[in-house]
């Protein structure tokens, strides 16, 4: 490439990757036209003599349609260290919530207490949209949500960091169940993890599909963590004779929401802001039981 380039001139293009400058660069000199590829500071710029500036636009447009930009791999979506604690602390409030219900801790019916009941929800017992994600029928309905929500926990804790992943779950589980009560019959009841495992889904599938932007990507590229997410849905959430498939469906649209505003707006991640996010968390879960447990 010619870097015998006049005082006099100007940039024809501009790119963060210095060899997409150079490519061109080799374009221009086969034709005969200087040019020098120059750092901006942010940037990599190609520059030529001003007295040719159109000819090599020209020549460039002529390159860019002959040769059509290929897809470069968005770089790799930076992992959080310590994802497992997240899912820790999962197993560590549904196994004793599990233990001390069954065994009727504190004198107390603790599903009569943190059920989602429509009706009282309806009423002002807000707490129960809370409660009722820590509490199964048996043991199987446990181990169930338990499996699936540590892995999909830990595929989302990776990507936001436990204490902001786990805190997004939980609201987002919460409202939906809150949505919930609300479009159910009164007398409606439901229990279980299983809309905030699937709210973790909506989560992961709605980010990834959202950082998968990139105009020049296939369809079927950009779209395949949503549509992925969808069909994980109908395979697991839409079966059995006690599923509750619109806690399922609205689970994964709660998460779905969370997880688009994540990849819009990014919120701060770090060792802070993980800590608020899951002590803000835990005290929501305790402060729930405390009143569920109280109440008259």
């Amino acid at each position: 490439m010619n870097t015998a380039v006049p005082a006099e001139i100007v940039e024809i293009f501009r790119s963060f990757w210095r060899g997409a400058c150079e490519e061109r660069g080799f374009v221009l000199h086969a034709v005969g036209i200087p040019s020098q590829v120059v750092w901006l500071g942010r940037a990599w710029a190609l520059v030529v003599p001003a007295a040719q500036q159109a000819a090599a636009l020209a020549h460039l447009e002529h390159y860019e349609r002959e040769n059509p930009p290929r897809r470069r791999p968005a770089p790799p979506e930076p992992l959080h260290r310590g994802a497992w604690l997240g899912s820790a602390a999962y197993a560590a409030v549904l196994l004793p919530v599990g233990y001390l219900a069954g065994g009727l801790a504190f004198d107390a019916d603790w599903l009569d207490a943190g059920a989602l009941v429509a009706g009282p929800t309806r009423g002002g017992e807000f707490w129960r949209a809370v409660t009722a994600l820590t509490l199964h029928l048996d043991v199987g309905h446990l181990l169930a949500n338990l499996g699936f929500g540590t892995v999909f926990g830990l595929l989302a804790g990776q990507l936001l960091g436990a204490g902001v992943a786990w805190a997004t779950v939980l609201a987002a589980a919460s409202a939906a169940n809150l949505l919930n009560a609300f479009v159910q019959p009164a007398s409606h009841s439901s229990v279980g993890a299983s809309t905030a495992v699937f709210a973790t889904l909506g989560l992961l599938a709605a980010y990834s599909w959202r950082r998968r932007r990139d105009p020049g990507d296939r369809w079927a590229y950009r779209w395949a963590p949503l549509v992925a997410g969808v069909i994980l849905l109908g395979f697991t959430g839409a079966g059995g004779e006690r599923t509750d498939v619109l806690a399922h469906l609205t689970g994964f649209a709660m998460g779905a929401l969370a997880g688009l505003a994540h990849a819009t707006v990014r919120v701060p991640r770090g060792r802070l802001a993980q800590g608020l996010a899951g002590l803000g968390a835990a005290a929501l879960l305790v402060t729930s039981w405390a009143v569920a447990l109280s109440w008259p």
